[in-house]
């Protein structure tokens, strides 16, 4: 039996959160933070790095659904903002630090919001792939490039934290 529509659209709006107004992209991105957090606590890197996957799985599952709603690669659609805000969260996890703590979270949310929105270079190019590819794969490399940019910030951060 097929998954209802509905039910497609509001995870493919990342549980609701998309549908909040002013910059669903950005509520997006901070749903997916608790996520992240519990999945590493209850896992470890591995399982936060399967969870970016499993958003993954889910962005290109309600991709379709979604774009025959709200048209192509709409604001509200944030399953791929969850997965490239979870993928912002692994390198530093892969360097060793807690992915957890305030100063990965902060830069990891505003390195990927930064890279999401502006979309420098490839990350732009990335769009123009058809259909699902091109919703989620410029939000996996903003996290990508987030999460390895993320690191010299963090441990300059960390350096001067008591």
């Amino acid at each position: 039996m097929a998954a209802p529509d509905g039910l497609k659209r509001w995870i493919g709006c990342g549980f609701g959160s998309g549908w909040l107004p002013g910059g669903p992209g950005t509520w997006g991105s901070l749903a997916a933070l608790p996520f992240a957090i519990g999945t590493w606590h209850a896992g470890g890197t591995g399982a936060l790095a399967a969870l970016a996957l499993f958003w993954c799985a889910l962005s290109v599952w309600s991709t379709a659904t979604c774009e025959a709603r709200y048209g192509h690669d709409p604001g509200v659609f944030v399953m791929d903002e969850f997965a490239g805000q979870t993928l912002a969260l692994v390198p530093a996890a892969l360097w060793g630090l807690d992915p957890t703590t305030w100063p990965v979270l902060l830069v990891g949310f505003g390195l990927f919001r930064l890279f999401d929105i502006w979309k420098p270079g490839p990350i732009g190019r990335l769009q123009s792939l058809p259909g699902a590819a091109g919703v989620l794969a410029d939000d996996l490399l903003a996290g990508l490039v987030a999460g390895i940019a993320g690191i010299p910030l963090i441990l300059c951060i960390l350096a001067h934290v008591d």
